[in-house]
């Protein structure tokens, strides 16, 4: 008989949320569905964003094996930031595997390259015609509405806003969802939902305080999600197998903290006056710099324009800026929980990878950009991605680890499949 899985990811959705959640009845067939399959928190990528950790969910690899670091770069040998797109993955992703598969909204997947089957790219997608494969169905996605993301400019301005964005594009999905789960003889379909992890960034503080205005509405919308993860589970064929999985978690913040700005006030950074120049406003004797959103970089000799780090010089260095981390702190509080070295990293790539990635307490949100001048700031954002508590759960054939990561997805699925 025909294998097949069917893939749902919720963006940005933690453990402990959805847990809550579907117990307390908000989301009550996914509290049915706890009792049929494997449920646990599962760690996400270092660092934990989403290009990085979807990266890892469709190739089952490490950033050192796929190449994506995050959602910037710089282009080799220059301070010029770039921002990878798919064809930069370095790893094939799942689908190049025999079979035919619909792919909905997968975060990094643009521009859209081709396979057996159909695939509508995720965040961040400038424009749809190049975001979709077939090129044929890029009709068919407008006849819909077919929203890739919610417009975050609408979302800024009212949060009445946010919700018509976030209900639109769910809704979009969702047609899209039942117009292919015929039309196509699949073996894997994936969908993602991102409009998860746009709510609890702007409401994250909502759904903590039951007393908010919009306490009811946020809970609302996973009462929605719910709707449609019953919808496409009860699709599915009895022999089929289910996976379903978060890229990361999500904590409340209050607190921005721009890496380079302490970076410079401890010396380790030189900018010039012309901060609009981005990263080629780096001057001469800067031993370290930032991307977001806590990687750091060795601006190393003769990698880096300006490099001035020499092999002999790069250990004593990482001691005194792991030093500087670790005492980083905001009213008493310490800033940075965790801080890893390259080591982490393992496959052809991960020399390319930062030399220091910082996870930070809960309140802080790391940035990496060059342009901020001060260390702390704050904006209407109230909620931050974890590494620690994403969501897998598993219904089907395969053995799921003790402590599974995000780059455990692509092994499961090949059980279910038996690949």
């Amino acid at each position: 008989m025909k294998k097949r899985t069917c893939v749902i990811g919720i963006d940005g959705v933690p453990f402990g949320l959805i847990d809550e959640l579907s117990s307390q009845g908000v989301m009550p067939y996914f509290e049915t569905l706890k009792e049929e399959g494997v449920f646990k928190q599962m760690s996400s990528s270092i660092p934990e964003i989403s290009s990085v950790s979807w990266s890892s969910i469709i190739t089952g690899k490490n950033p050192g094996e796929h190449g994506i670091y995050g959602f910037t770069d710089l282009l080799e040998g220059t301070y010029t930031l770039s921002f990878p797109h798919f064809g930069k993955l370095k790893s094939p992703p799942f689908w190049q595997n025999p079979g035919n598969f619909v792919i909905i909204n997968v975060p990094s997947t643009y521009p859209a390259a081709p396979l057996n089957g159909f695939l509508v790219s995720g965040f961040i997608s400038p424009d749809l015609e190049r975001a979709v494969y077939p090129p044929a169905f890029v009709n068919t996605l407008k006849r819909f509405n077919y929203k890739i993301d919610v417009d975050t400019k609408k979302a800024q301005k009212s949060t009445s806003l946010l919700f018509k964005e976030l209900y639109e594009a769910l809704e979009s999905r969702m047609k899209v969802y039942q117009f292919l789960w015929e039309k196509i003889d699949w073996d894997v379909f994936m969908v993602v939902i991102t409009g998860s992890d746009r709510l609890e960034h702007y409401l994250w503080h909502a759904y903590e305080d039951d007393t908010h205005e919009y306490h009811k509405n946020f809970l609302e919308f996973y009462t929605k999600i719910d709707e449609c993860i019953q919808k496409i589970s009860e699709s599915l064929k009895k022999t089929d197998s289910l996976i379903m999985l978060s890229d990361h978690g999500m904590e409340r913040t209050t607190t921005n903290v721009n890496i380079n700005c302490y970076l410079e006030e401890k010396g380790f950074l030189i900018r010039g006056n012309n901060l609009r120049k981005g990263y080629n406003n780096i001057q001469e004797g800067t031993k370290a710099f930032a991307l977001d959103p806590g990687r750091i970089y060795i601006n190393k000799k003769g990698k880096y324009p300006s490099g001035c780090v020499t092999p002999e010089e790069e250990e004593g260095l990482l001691y005194e800026l792991v030093e500087a981390c670790e005492t980083l702190e905001k009213d008493g509080q310490n800033v940075i929980k965790k801080i890893f070295t390259n080591d982490i990293y393992r496959g052809p790539y991960a020399r390319e990878g930062p030399d220091l990635v910082l996870l930070s307490n809960r309140g802080f949100n790391l940035k990496g950009g060059i342009l901020p001048e001060s260390v702390f700031d704050s904006n209407i954002l109230s909620g931050k991605h974890t590494q620690e508590d994403a969501f897998l759960y598993v219904k089907g054939d395969a053995a799921v680890p003790e402590n599974p990561s995000v780059e455990d997805v692509v092994p499961l699925l090949n059980q279910c499949m038996g690949w």
